[in-house]
Parts: C-alpha cells; structure tokens; sequence
C-alpha cells in the first residue's frame, strides 16, 4: 500500500491550464474612442456656438440717436415707449426667440438657459420701467392712465413660463404694439396719447425703481444660500449673473432714452448730464460681460469671479443713480 499523504497527492496532479486570454477587439476600441471623442467635440462646439451665439445676441441693434437724430423734434414720450418696445420685440425675434416657456428637452433647463435667466432680467427690468411709465412719467395726480401703457402693462405681467393659453411670446408681442400705438397716439391729431410729464419729482421715481433692481441684482451676486436655505451650487452661479445682466441690458438702452427725453433739467443742470454719462457707462459694460463660463472662484483663488466681477459695474451704476436722486431732489 501506498503512504503518500494528501500533500503529496495535492502535488502530484497536473497544474489546472491556465485562464484563456480575453480576445481583443481592436476595431471596436477605435470606435469606442471615435464615439468619445465626437461627444467631446460636439459638446465643445455647442459650448462655443451658446457663447459667441449670446454674445451676438446681447447687442441691441438700435441706436437712439439714429432712429431720434438730435436735430429733429420728438414728442415727449415717444423715445421711452419706443426704446422699450425694441428691447422686447429683440428678445422675442433674435437667436432662438423666447427661452424661458421653452420645451424641455431643448429648453432652458438643459444647457441653454444662459439667455433664458437674462431674458427673466429683461423682463423684470422692462415691467417696472413700464410700471412707472404708466403711473407716473405719463401721469399726474386724478388724471387718467394712458390705455395703451395700461394694456402694455398687463401684458408684461404674464407668466413668463406660460407656453399656451396664453403663451408668454403671445402677450409679449402685444405689449410691444400696445407701446406701438401709444406712440402712434402721440402723433394722432388731436393726439390721444399722454406725453410723458418731464418733471423731475417724477422722474425721481424711476430712479428708485432701478435703484432698487441693482440692489437686488448686487444682493443675488453675494448670495451664498437659496431661498429654501441650500448653498449655490457651482452649476447655479450663472443664474444670477445672468438674471442681473438682463437688469443691466434695459437699464443701458433706457437711460440713453431718458437722457434724450429729459433733455431740459439736464442742460439747465450740466452735473446731471454728467451723472447720467457715468451711470451708462458701467450699465453698457454690464450688459455685455460674456466669460466663456461663470466661474464663482474664492476671493484669494486663482480662479476668477464672475460674479463680482459684474458686481463691481452695478454697484458703480446703482451709486451714480442714486446721486442722480439726490440730484433731482435738490
């Protein structure tokens, strides 16, 4: 009999082959990595084509002095109206038209909600500088509101969001007629437009009015926390920077139709004109800052901060706008 013991018996059978080689597929690793690197290049390409394509967008195509030369007389009123309804006839006809109500699945909340945020700032900005037309530039005391800035109003108002019943380019571009034919009204004979008033206590108010837009848009870009208490994220940064910038983007084109509007306290009070000069000039920057991507970066990074960044041009418009309040007070 044997006495191999178990060690020995282990030893003596044959070693198991060894595991097969897994096979390589060499062709379906090329089209592995062609597929990657055309979504990496695609994804580049719409990254590229969202900025240049806003930064075209962000230009208003109208200059006040070439629709209004200087030489010619205008009917108090009629710059104002004018200049709002181009800002939303642009936003409703340029680039991809109205973003907010858009469908999700190339709506604003899949990547190109850039424009989308600044089209809210627009049109947040644009209700309260109508509000006030209404109320106050064409207004005086129990006189009654002018009916088309009433309508053109109200159609501001809708949900921005809305796509039918109505849709929100729906309303917008009745506003926009409505202004249309508040301008057309001036012009009537006899006219049945209200011309904007000129006086200064009222003007005083619209100046608060986009004082204290700008102190809304300088507190969202230093807001750390969300309504609901969560911290910004990285991804959420751009919101506000673009929300402001749409406040910036009215404010510029507006304020250059005030100056034109108000053309008599300003030349009677040089200091004004001077006033108004230095508050268009930080808006018109503000309106077109387009960094490739909203970084949010810590103050001693090396990464930058868009967000200050823009708020150092709205914090210096929102100061020569309050200067000019303290100017038309006096």
């Amino acid at each position: 009999m044997s006495s191999s013991t178990p060690e020995a018996a282990a030893e003596a059978q044959p070693a198991p082959p060894p595991a097969p080689k897994r096979a390589r597929h060499p062709a379906l690793e090329s089209r592995v990595v062609l597929v990657a690197a055309i979504i990496l290049i695609a994804w580049g390409g719409i990254i590229l084509g969202l900025h240049f394509g806003q930064k075209s967008h962000d230009r208003l195509n109208f200059n006040i002095d070439q629709a209004f030369p200087p030489s010619r007389p205008f009917v108090p009123g009629e710059i104002y109206a004018t200049t709002m309804a181009e800002i939303m006839q642009h936003e409703l006809n340029g680039g991809f038209g109205w973003r907010p109500n858009d469908f999700i699945l190339w709506g604003p909340r899949v990547m190109a909600d850039n424009n989308a945020y600044r089209q809210i700032g627009i049109l947040i900005a644009l209700r309260e500088t109508c509000r006030v037309f209404k109320d106050h530039l064409t207004k005086i005391s129990s006189n009654e509101y002018d009916q088309n800035l009433i309508l053109a109003d109200t159609d501001f108002r809708n949900d921005p969001y809305r796509w039918m019943l109505p849709a929100a380019e729906t309303k917008y571009r009745s506003g926009v007629k409505h202004l249309r034919a508040y301008v057309a009204g001036l012009h009537a004979k006899p006219p049945t437009s209200r011309e904007l008033n000129q006086r200064n206590v009222e003007l005083i108010r619209l100046m608060q009015a986009w004082s204290d837009l700008l102190g809304d848009a300088h507190a969202n870009l230093y807001r750390t926390r969300t309504d609901d208490g969560r911290p910004v994220r990285p991804w959420t940064v751009d919101n506000y920077f673009y929300q402001a910038q749409g406040y910036a983007h009215v404010m510029y084109y507006m304020m250059q139709a005030v100056k034109r509007e108000y053309y008599q306290p300003l030349r009677t009070k040089p200091v004004l004109a001077t006033l108004f000069d230095e508050a268009i000039d930080p808006l018109g920057k503000a309106a077109m800052l387009k960094p490739l991507i909203v970084l949010d970066g810590a103050p001693d990074g090396i990464f930058a901060n868009s967000r200050r960044n823009l708020d150092a041009y709205i914090s210096e418009a929102r100061q020569k706008i309050y200067s000019i309040r303290e100017e038309l007070q006096q």
